[in-house]
């Protein structure tokens, strides 16, 4: 129910409130992408192996997986302005601790504290968008909320080149430097924190002086009453537990088809950008000299690898809110995803084979990662009672960070096992096949959930517009 004696927020005051949260996720990325133009200084300079390298944003996804559940409840209970500074903090702790000491250990440790906070300030910053644009241009706020933040990992791409003087400090025949483009990123988590900061007075704000629409009761999951067990027996136990986390994960169909979509497309794409900047410096310097290119052709080449990587978020960035305006206008979201499934399938093939640009397959990539912010996070709101959007937003999130863990991994060990390098670019193949076979998984579930939501028991996503 909205409070009549009070005027609704003026959408000047409600794109503040997008502008300010969509910067503080874009610090959030920033310190997530920072390490992309770092592998092979880690690997070369630290002595990092692949699999180590791929660590970094295992150990993300591991502490993601850990906190995203009960990062999602905190949400739902203490409220978004609260939980997106909380959240910023612990990045920017993260960020802190990653550039603190060049050791695996040590930087794995600080990986892991940026994956207590980034996934759970993703969600609270999501759940914050459903709370201020249900209704009201959703998923354009969505598109243009993602666009700022992919900025900075655009940025972060592109870091050898605008900040070139921290990783070569003594000019391109120099010693690299691995500490000082992790301080940057510790800049962009305190830019994070005072973007927080900001969003918490317009909401504080706004409560005092607009309507704002009510999330209702919050769907409360009691662990205390969960696995209070005294006095039963075993059996009795066993069962009130299950009920319990059974309760956690009650969403419909259409909810785990939109989960297992996200999962698909986020596996192929954001491990594949972990390992990317190595990839394509080695395939561009293959084709100039190989091992015996200096070093000065081995800088540039880190900064044509690194502006060709932020193609795939640039390329997101100008697509997304486009998509976010059409399927407003259209719906047909299932029919979308559909299709960038079908652009997703090639791309890392063409990558691995085909003598073309490389630039065709990542902006084809682009697209189809275009699809899941503007698409598959929007109908989120449609299909889930808003007063477990942030739980629900949580358990979507956790699941994708399960597939990072496994496909970093996955990946750092098919690089190690194939020996893939300079001296041998063709061993990224494997890497390359594991992640083509999951654009074939997305279009088998955007055909299921085509199929659902155009049968009886739809939510209307291929019809819903706004």
């Amino acid at each position: 129910m909205h409070d009549t004696t009070r005027p609704e927020p003026s959408r000047s005051y409600r794109w503040a409130v997008l502008i300010f949260v969509s910067l503080a996720q874009a610090g959030n990325y920033y310190i997530y992408d920072s390490i992309n133009a770092l592998e092979r200084i880690f690997i070369d300079h630290l002595g990092f192996s692949a699999t180590q390298f791929g660590w970094l944003n295992a150990s993300y996804s591991v502490a993601a997986v850990a906190t995203l559940l009960v990062g999602g409840i905190i949400i739902d209970r203490i409220g978004t302005k609260k939980s997106i500074l909380a959240f910023a903090v612990i990045c920017f702790l993260g960020a802190a601790l990653t550039a603190s000491k060049g050791s695996a250990p040590v930087m794995i440790a600080g990986r892991t504290v940026l994956g207590l906070g980034a996934e759970s300030m993703i969600v609270a910053v999501t759940t914050a968008l459903a709370k201020w644009f249900r209704g009201k241009e959703l998923s354009f706020a969505f598109g243009i909320n993602l666009t700022i933040a992919r900025l900075a990992s655009v940025a972060a791409d592109n870091s050898p080149t605008w900040a070139n003087r921290a990783f070569y400090p003594a000019g391109p025949t120099g010693q690299p430097s691995w500490q000082n483009p992790l301080l940057i990123a510790v800049g962009a988590g305190l830019f994070a924190i005072l973007c927080s900061v900001m969003y918490w007075i317009l909401e504080s704000r706004a409560e005092k002086q607009y309507a704002l629409g009510k999330a209702g009761s919050v769907d409360r999951i009691d662990f205390g009453e969960t696995f209070r067990i005294r006095g039963l027996n075993l059996e009795q136990a066993i069962r009130k537990i299950w009920r319990g986390l059974l309760d956690l994960f009650r969403f419909n169909p259409s909810y785990w088809l939109v989960v297992g979509l996200c999962f698909t497309f986020y596996s192929a794409i954001f491990p594949f950008r972990t390992f990317a900047i190595d990839l394509f410096t080695n395939k561009i310097l293959a084709a100039h000299g190989g091992v015996l290119a200096g070093e000065a052709a081995r800088v540039t080449s880190l900064e044509q690898a690194g502006r060709l990587n932020s193609l795939l978020p640039l390329a997101a960035m100008i697509a997304t809110p486009l998509f976010g305006l059409l399927v407003d206008k259209v719906g047909k979201r299932a029919l979308f995803m559909m299709f960038g499934s079908l652009l997703l399938m090639p791309v890392y093939l063409m990558i691995a084979y085909s003598p073309s640009s490389l630039y065709i397959p990542v902006s084809m990539m682009g697209i189809a990662f275009s699809l899941i912010p503007a698409v598959m996070w929007p109908s989120v709101a449609y299909i889930v009672d808003q007063s477990r959007l942030g739980t629900a937003y949580a358990l979507m999130t956790l699941i994708q960070q399960i597939g990072f863990f496994i496909l970093n991994l996955l990946i750092g060990k098919a690089n190690d096992f194939a020996r893939a390098g300079l001296d041998n670019p063709g061993g990224y193949a494997l890497g390359m096949w594991i992640f083509s076979i999951l654009g074939f998984v997305g279009m088998a579930l955007a055909l299921l959930l085509r199929i659902r939501e155009t049968g009886p028991q739809g939510h209307r996503l291929e019809t819903i517009t706004s």
